[in-house]
């Protein structure tokens, strides 16, 4: 490459000149971008979105993220240690503005690995490290949520007249890149359709099988602007349809076509095991696509979500007597929970199935938390599988778009009506400061310490109604932490402050 064009780009990134490198690099034939140029391109868009308003900085950043891993391979042999260090820190420095902390760590330590003792790099590692054990610095998921009706109630007569065009043609790219734009100040990862049922336009959130999203989408509802409901639809999982057909990857399929093996299992869930002849020569992964796709149909999403313990997609019919996937909705409604089942697809009602879980409490002198766990609650049982094995694949996931979860925990020394003080607790705590900024998920009880379980919507505001609760409560101190098994306590009351 020319030098002359080299210095030409260092002399406008000294002038802060992001867009001149971004618009002379890409202007360039794709077999002229060597590894330095790409990078270069990717430093000029981490630049130039520091000084973009989010949360139109986030497509600068990915495509940073975009063009840094597309030269992993070439890194791979790379012997110069600035070169290693530049890439990963230019990469993590993409993923930290993303609000992703937990992948920008990792490649900040591969950075100061290649360049020992760097300023910067070892300030980074301190900030992630600080906000995935308190992530007071990211955005709350309830202002986001509220900066999202805002651009959505701005601009839905524009996504309204698009979805009314007669003479519409394929523009369904265009309508979801425009709807997407629209909820981007609320969600990293927007998962939605758009309808229109004859009276009003709709706008169906989907939580895809996340029972973690679907607390989060439940929230969002809950806050749309009574303005937009004039003309708008703002539904949380998509409907049951009965005589719904799937047209996907050369197939034709109806809830006729599937055979079901029901079971009722504990806690009013319900075990399937599923079969379908037409899907017989399709490939494992279009199959259980399909008819996932397909029960969401049958059941409607969230009723789903809240009953199906179990999934087994069979290769051959199983013995004894099946059902069509057509009659599940009458087996659950006759079998599994009469009571509940006229109301299993109210968003509002998404999160009431509590599941009972008994833990055998670790024997050993030094114990992780909630290893001392002998009996308890959710209704959000990702988190907690999550935090055991040690994934934070969820915690990720609601941490980029500002909501935290988390639990309380206390000791219980002293304490004789463990469950009324968990109550009592977490109604005082909403009593206080209100569901718009927590929403409780269950609790446990140890042989040591109490839980208290949420998914904060506000961080901050929620953590300083519990320093004030926990003060005037009969325990000798109490903590809060995230679901991140590595991440470290954060205390709220000290042993002497006890009243």
């Amino acid at each position: 490459m020319n030098q002359e064009f080299l210095n030409q780009l260092e002399q406008w990134n000294q002038e802060e000149q992001y867009q001149k490198i971004i618009d002379a690099v890409e202007a360039l034939p794709e077999g002229e971008l060597d590894f330095n140029l790409i990078s270069t391109l990717a430093r000029a868009y981490n630049n130039l979105a520091i000084n973009v308003l989010p949360p139109k900085d986030r497509p600068l950043y990915q495509r940073a993220v975009d063009l840094l891993l597309s030269l992993e391979d070439r890194l791979e042999d790379a012997e110069d240690p600035d070169a290693v260090h530049t890439w990963n820190f230019r990469l993590a420095y993409a993923y930290f503005y993303l609000d992703q902390e937990s992948l920008a760590l990792p490649r900040f330590e591969k950075a100061l690995e290649a360049r020992p003792g760097d300023g910067d790099t070892l300030e980074f590692i301190a900030r992630c490290r600080q906000s995935l054990e308190l992530p007071l610095g990211v955005k709350p998921f309830r202002v986001r949520a509220q900066e999202g009706w805002a651009a959505f109630l701005e601009g839905e007569g524009a996504l309204r007249a698009l979805m009314d065009q007669k003479d519409r043609g394929d523009i369904s790219e265009e309508l979801v890149e425009r709807c997407s734009e629209l909820l981007a100040p609320a969600f990293s990862a927007p998962a939605f359709e758009l309808g229109y049922n004859g009276e009003k336009h709709e706008l169906i959130l989907s939580p895809q099988g996340d029972r973690c999203r679907m607390f989060q989408l439940v929230y969002f509802q809950r806050l749309a602007p009574k303005q937009l409901l004039d003309k708008w639809n703002i539904i949380v999982g998509r409907a049951r349809s009965g005589k719904f057909a799937l047209r996907m990857f050369g197939q034709e399929v109806t809830l006729e076509d599937v055979q079901v093996w029901a079971e009722k299992t504990e806690d009013c869930g319900l075990g399937l095991r599923m079969y379908c002849e037409k899907l017989g020569k399709q490939p494992e992964g279009e199959r259980h696509y399909i008819l996932y796709n397909l029960l969401d149909q049958a059941l409607g999403e969230l009723a789903a979500m809240r009953y199906v313990d179990y999934l087994d997609v069979l290769e051959a019919p199983a013995e004894g007597e099946s059902i069509p996937l057509s009659a599940l909705a009458d087996f659950v409604a006759r079998e599994v929970d009469p009571e509940g089942w006229p109301q299993a697809n109210d968003p509002e009602m998404a999160g009431a199935r509590y599941t009972a879980y008994r833990g055998e409490p670790c024997q050993e002198e030094d114990w992780e938390l909630r290893r001392d766990v002998y009996a308890g609650v959710t209704c959000c049982v990702p988190l907690l599988k999550g935090y055991f094995q040690g994934d934070d694949y969820y915690m990720d996931c609601l941490h980029q778009d500002g909501a935290v979860p988390g639990f309380f925990y206390y000791p219980l020394e002293g304490i004789e009506e463990i469950l009324d003080l968990r109550d009592k607790l977490e109604q005082t705590i909403l009593g206080r400061c209100g569901e718009g900024i927590v929403t409780f998920t269950g609790g446990a009880t140890g042989t040591t310490l109490g839980y208290l379980d949420f998914i904060a919507w506000d961080l901050k505001t929620l953590l300083d109604t519990a320093v004030e609760v926990f003060r005037e409560a009969p325990v000798a101190w109490a903590a809060f932490h995230t679901f991140r098994q590595g991440a470290g306590g954060i205390g709220l009351k000290a042993e002497e402050e006890q009243s």
